[in-house]
């Protein structure tokens, strides 16, 4: 099977879905999939279950591929955040996506202060001050590099693996921002020196300033972007019926 038919149907199709050109509801049989893909059934069905997997549709016997409501699709998953991101409903993404990280981050970097083994608390610092030159420089693609490099070192430093489990999301944040045109060629020095006074406190083992420099991070995250979700509803999940 080929590589690129592969990823090019499942991002076809879930791109379709998430911007709602293929509505809640409506079916799709694998036969047509084939002639408006052209690739051939094995293509489709390995697109189809991956999509599956994603919550994006069910297969119906003798009905056809249906597609789901959003309240099923997965939204932790990198690739229902990179469709949303490109998407009319980006600001209501990169809403949910901020307030996650204002819960996580800052009490990952508190715990990272505690827990981290040495070379990692070592790493974030040199990553950090990196990135302040990357930043200063104005090399973007550098900078997200080093920007997706830190957050994941935070992550994983704090000891816990659920926090841990949120890289690749983190990751699609932060490229959608700049993929997007959301992120200035030259971030602020506060927020370049932010980063720093991060690692810094975390190699130091203090907790407290870890989580305070990271939570000066996510607020100025925040008022840098609210402005693209302010009139984005907010998406409610029904509880499941017991």
């Amino acid at each position: 099977m080929s590589t690129s038919l592969h990823h090019r149907a499942i991002e076809h199709l879930g791109t379709r879905i998430v911007s709602g050109a293929l509505p809640q509801g409506h079916v799709m049989l694998a036969e047509q999939l084939e002639d408006e893909l052209k690739v051939s059934r094995s293509v489709v069905r390995e697109a189809v279950r991956v999509l599956q997997s994603l919550g994006l549709v069910e297969t119906i016997k003798r009905v056809g591929i249906r597609v789901l409501p959003a309240s099923r699709w997965n939204p932790f998953d990198p690739l229902v955040i990179r469709w949303r991101l490109a998407g009319e409903g980006r600001g209501a993404q990169l809403r949910s996506l901020a307030e996650l990280r204002s819960a996580v981050e800052p009490v990952a970097a508190e715990l990272a202060a505690a827990n981290a083994p040495q070379e990692i608390r070592k790493e974030l610092l040199e990553v950090s001050l990196a990135m302040r030159d990357a930043g200063k420089a104005g090399n973007v693609a550098k900078f997200l590099q080093l920007d997706i490099h830190f957050h994941s070192l935070l992550l994983t430093g704090s000891g816990n693996e659920m926090f841990a489990n949120l890289v690749g999301q983190v990751a699609e944040t932060l490229t959608g921002r700049t993929v997007h045109g959301l992120m200035p060629d030259h971030p602020r020095d506060t927020a370049l020196q932010w980063h720093v006074d991060v690692a810094e406190a975390i190699a130091a083992g203090d907790a407290a300033g870890a989580r305070e420099a990271s939570s000066r991070i996510m607020r100025e995250t925040i008022s840098e972007m609210e402005a693209s979700w302010r009139d984005q509803p907010r998406t409610f999940i029904p509880l499941p019926n017991n």
